[in-house]
């Protein structure tokens, strides 16, 4: 079968290219590994979702980090969408000085970052942010009113002189011609039953379908068939039938995040080609801790969302020194008391989920650096479907730990001067802000890319999802993976369209 264009991948970054592609009449095809979300009352379970993990996927990534000698599996979630229908709907663009480490400018994203808050309809608010970068245009939609606990944490903030801003959201809140949010508290870490959160299935990607993009869930990219600088075929693997098929194309875009484009691209041969040797490497997820306070009276006995707030005064404190922003602090909900039960250590698991309902998190963003050894490589063992995992190595630098701690002593106070008896930090693990394994750069030397995010070497193949980052910035980065899949899908589209 023949596309004008096959994209592997259903999050932002592959999402946001079906979109651009199919627009310009291109006859696209998106290939994804998950099915689609339930939408159902399960999805908003916690048991089912935090815990029993209802969309993990079949094949592990082997993860070894913080220095431990074994590798360990884990089971990432798999869907219509990507991370996308995971999120918490932070939408915050990168700085100018992020793009130091680039090979294009902020100015060469502006006009796409406002294009993907109109997509995304995201409600901010500027002018308040310490070091927002320039725009152009207006968020499309403002800020809904602040919720008590984030009323607390803003009172907090100006009795020790800190200023906080409107967590920019792509989620829902006033267009009544859809689903609108309800402002519960299972969305940052569930997909959202009613629709209400703008992922890229309610957003781009339904957008894509209306102008006759295909979506086949359930398929294996297994690897990419390449001959004179030119990909002519992606093979793939049926997970209901085990059946194996070909798909043929012009164009090949991939978007299957920053864990696994990479290893689409090693099990690919691609290795002759300028750049190659620094596939899957400099793996980047943010140096992230929530840092929990524990407060005297129930922090938010209404249930009502509040990821509202965000610091970024701290942004570049360190800067100057390692050459990478501090981050930022943001609201964030707390777990269900079933899910902190859970995983708590052994012997506070009662006493942690007892103190749930008086608990109220900040998260702390700090930027890590890019190191070599942090890579995605090819594991040498086959999953149930014959294709070969992905194993991951992880270890965060000491400059990674400073801008880390610098965070968390600032939300620490901000804790304590709304109320909290004491705090506690918990690290977190996960690879959701996962960045940087085909990084875009300057010359072969710095890259797998070239800063149109083209694969050194091969005409016809492009990396849209977060695996370009040079770098990781301090703020989340799904808002920069849409911008920039359609600043180069945009381009793509006009140069291919019939």
């Amino acid at each position: 079968m023949h596309y004008d264009a096959v994209i592997i991948g259903s999050g932002f970054g592959g999402s946001c290219a079906a979109y651009a592609l199919a627009r310009a009449g291109l006859k696209t095809v998106v290939l994804e590994r998950g099915g689609k979300a339930q939408r159902d009352e399960g999805d908003w379970d916690a048991e089912k979702i935090l815990i029993e993990q209802r969309y993990r996927s079949e094949s592990p990534v082997r993860v070894r980090q913080y220095g431990a000698r074994q590798y360990e599996a884990l089971f990432p979630n798999e869907v219509v969408g990507g991370n996308s229908v995971f999120y918490g709907g932070a939408s915050l663009r990168l700085r100018e000085r992020d793009f130091e480490s680039w090979p294009i400018g902020y100015d060469a994203l502006e006009k796409h970052y406002c294009e993907a808050e109109q997509l995304l309809g995201v409600h901010g608010e500027s002018g308040v942010d310490a070091c927002e970068p320039h725009r152009s245009e207006e968020y499309p939609s403002a800020p809904i009113e602040l919720a008590p606990p984030a009323r607390r944490i803003q009172a907090a903030a100006e009795k020790i002189g800190l200023r906080p801003f409107r967590i920019p959201l792509a989620i829902n809140f006033a267009d009544e011609s859809r689903p609108v949010c309800i402002r519960c508290i299972t969305c940052d870490g569930f997909p959202c039953r009613i629709e209400a959160k703008n992922d890229a299935t309610t957003t781009v990607l339904r957008r894509a379908q209306e102008l006759g993009a295909e979506v086949m869930a359930g398929t294996i990219a297994d690897r990419l068939q390449e001959s004179e600088g030119k990909v002519r075929a992606v093979h793939c693997v049926d997970m209901t039938s085990r059946r194996r098929f070909e798909l043929r194309s012009g164009l090949f875009v991939l978007g299957a995040g920053a864990l696994h484009s990479p290893g689409i691209l090693l099990r690919s041969g691609l290795g002759r080609f300028p750049g190659s040797r620094l596939i899957g490497r400099f793996l980047m997820r943010h140096c992230n801790s929530v840092v929990a306070g524990v407060f005297p009276f129930r922090t938010n006995p209404e249930k009502v969302f509040h990821k509202q707030l965000c610091f970024s005064e701290f942004y570049e404190e360190h800067r100057d020194r390692h050459g990478r922003a501090t981050g930022v602090i943001q609201d964030i909900y707390t777990p269900p008391a079933s899910a902190i039960r859970h995983f708590a250590p052994a012997g506070v698991k009662r006493l942690a989920g007892a103190a749930a309902p008086y608990m109220q998190n900040l998260l702390c963003i700090a930027e890590d650096e890019p190191q070599f050894d942090n890579a995605v490589q090819l594991s040498g063992e086959l999953d149930a479907f014959g294709v070969e995992t992905v194993k991951v190595d992880h270890q965060y630098s000491d400059a990674d730990f400073e801008r880390r701690d610098l965070l968390i002593s600032q939300a620490r106070r901000l804790l304590k001067a709304a109320g909290a008896l004491m705090t506690r930090v918990h690290e977190i693990d996960s690879f959701s802000h996962a960045v940087g394994t085909a990084r875009c750069g300057h010359s072969p030397e710095d890259s797998v890319l070239d800063a149109d995010c083209r694969f050194r070497g091969v005409d016809n193949l492009y990396v849209l999802d977060g695996s370009c980052f040079p770098a990781s910035g301090g703020v989340n980065p799904s808002l920069t993976i849409c911008a920039n899949a359609l600043r180069v899908a945009e381009r793509l589209g006009a140069e291919l369209s019939p």
